[in-house]
This record gives C-alpha cells, sequence and structure tokens, in this order.
C-alpha cells in the first residue's frame, strides 16, 4: 500500500518533538516566508488544524489563516501565542563561534 507523502508528514508533525524541530530548522533559515510555513503544516497537521488552533489561542480562524500565510506578518505576541498554543515556546541559544 503507498502511502500519501502529506499524511505521512502530518503523523510526523502531531508528534512535539519533531514539530519543535522542524520549526526550529525554519527558524534558523531566517526566512519569514518559511517560518510562517512550517508554523502552518504544523498548524495543518494537528487534528483540529487551523480551526483549533484559533479556538485555543482566542484568535479569530480568518486571521489566523492570513498570519499562517506566506506574505503573514504577526506581532510577536501573536507568535508566541500561537506557539504556545501547539504547545511549543520560543527559546533562545547562544549563536556558535563557527557562524560569528
Amino acid at each position: 500500500m503507498v502511502r500519501n507523502v502529506r499524511q505521512t508528514h502530518n503523523e510526523q508533525l502531531r508528534d512535539s518533538q519533531v514539530a519543535a524541530e522542524y520549526l526550529s530548522e525554519a527558524l534558523e533559515d531566517g526566512d519569514t516566508a518559511t517560518v510562517l510555513m512550517a508554523l502552518r503544516n504544523i498548524t495543518e497537521a494537528q487534528a483540529d488544524g487551523v480551526a483549533g488552533l484559533a479556538a485555543r489561542t482566542q484568535l479569530g480562524r480568518e486571521s489566523m489563516y492570513k498570519m499562517l500565510s506566506r506574505t503573514g506578518n504577526p506581532k510577536l505576541s501573536t507568535f508566541t501565542k500561537v506557539l504556545r498554543g501547539l504547545g511549543l515556546k520560543l527559546k533562545v541559544e547562544l549563536a556558535s563561534s563557527d557562524s560569528n
């Protein structure tokens, strides 16, 4: 039986550890569109999707879709609220000396 790649990807992103690593990689890339796409992929992978996250964060569903689009530009407070709604948090680490 051939598995759908999207289905497999979504199953993996339901794992909090995998989702955290996936989003961390996107953040390291530094491109806003990449970060928002990763966050949207994680959100859509959840059993209750965007609607469920909107309810947990008390943000409008339409606002959530707009924020998670390639051209989204969320405030930091909204971004962290969404992360908390997904069971994640933002963490800052000291950059390695190799990247300086």
